[in-house]
């Protein structure tokens, strides 16, 4: 088994979701087999689509992942797709290099330059120690957060066994449902800049800390991914409705309501445009993909 940085652009031209899957070609399939079972972390390139010209990639490492399966496209002769679980975004994007260090040093040439045959890529295989450290730079602020405050609902007993697992290295941190919980709510909240989708508003408590919650989409009981794209900011009434299927997002991000089951006062305070406010980055707003599985197993509409 080994460490991976997997390739995957917002607009792939490969058939990738990388919550679930990543689509690859057969030149990969040696590395990506080697990954099995244990973690890789996603990056984007600065091309944002498979146009040579495109450009507005963010050059960094977003998320962590476990490859599990590898099955065959069925479509694409000589194309695979990698299973993956376990998905979980960076609190922030954490960029290839830092001035002249880079996080993958084969990714740096002797005269301090980048080594873009090595860039070229798609799938890297990295050491242990580079990958922890791309995985602490990605969530320095969560782990701060789940180190120190922990949820009041908390036992003391509960937590005080989760401080023994924030002392693991990181890439086993990530895994442990409390680390995933902290990073998974602070990600989506400041994707919303701490705002309802639904409504607007912004409520801040007597403490200074948002009232607002982090909402799947996808549930997790049925498998919904620890990501932003299948994350929502809502109010406690609206993430209510939201889950028992009251209130749903269509594709175009209309608001949509379970004609009947919306209360009055609820009704006004939804916002009159009728669609949801989207976070400003492309890469935190809701995929299509979880959106359509909540209309189509939870929404009463």
């Amino acid at each position: 088994m080994a460490k991976g940085v997997f390739t995957t652009k917002l607009s792939p031209s490969y058939d990738d979701l990388p919550e679930e899957r990543y689509h690859f070609g057969r030149d990969y399939l040696a590395r990506v087999e080697r990954t099995l079972g244990d973690t890789i972390v996603y990056y984007e390139p600065r091309r944002s689509s498979e146009h040579l010209s495109s450009r507005g990639g963010r050059q960094s490492y977003f998320a962590v992942a476990r490859p599990y399966k590898i099955t065959e496209d069925p479509k694409k002769a000589d194309h695979f797709y990698c299973h993956v679980s376990d998905y979980l975004d960076f609190e922030q994007a954490v960029s290839f290099r830092n001035g002249s260090t880079y996080f993958e040093n084969a990714l740096r040439r002797d005269d301090g330059g980048t080594n873009r045959g090595a860039f070229g890529h798609a799938v890297r295989i990295v050491p242990e120690d580079e990958f922890e450290a791309i995985l602490a730079a990605g969530y320095s602020t969560s782990r701060v957060d789940f180190a120190i405050q922990p949820d009041l609902a908390t036992p003391l007993s509960s937590f005080a066994e989760d401080m023994a697992q924030f002392e693991r290295p990181m890439v086993e941190l990530t895994i442990t449902k409390p680390f995933r919980d902290v990073a998974f709510r602070r990600s989506v909240r400041a994707a919303y800049d701490n705002r309802c989708a639904v409504t607007g508003l912004r409520l801040i408590n007597g403490g200074g800390r948002p009232e607002v919650q982090a909402a799947h989409i996808q549930a997790v009981e049925d498998r919904g991914p620890d990501s932003v794209r299948n994350g929502l900011a809502l109010s406690g009434t609206i993430h209510w409705l939201f889950d028992r299927g009251l209130i749903a997002v269509a594709d175009d991000m209309r608001i949509l309501k379970a004609k009947g089951h919306v209360p009055d006062e609820v009704e006004r305070l939804i916002n009159a445009s009728g669609y949801i406010n989207l976070p400003p980055d492309p890469n935190h707003r809701p995929h299509p993909a979880f959106l359509s599985f909540h209309r189509e197993n939870r929404f009463k509409g």
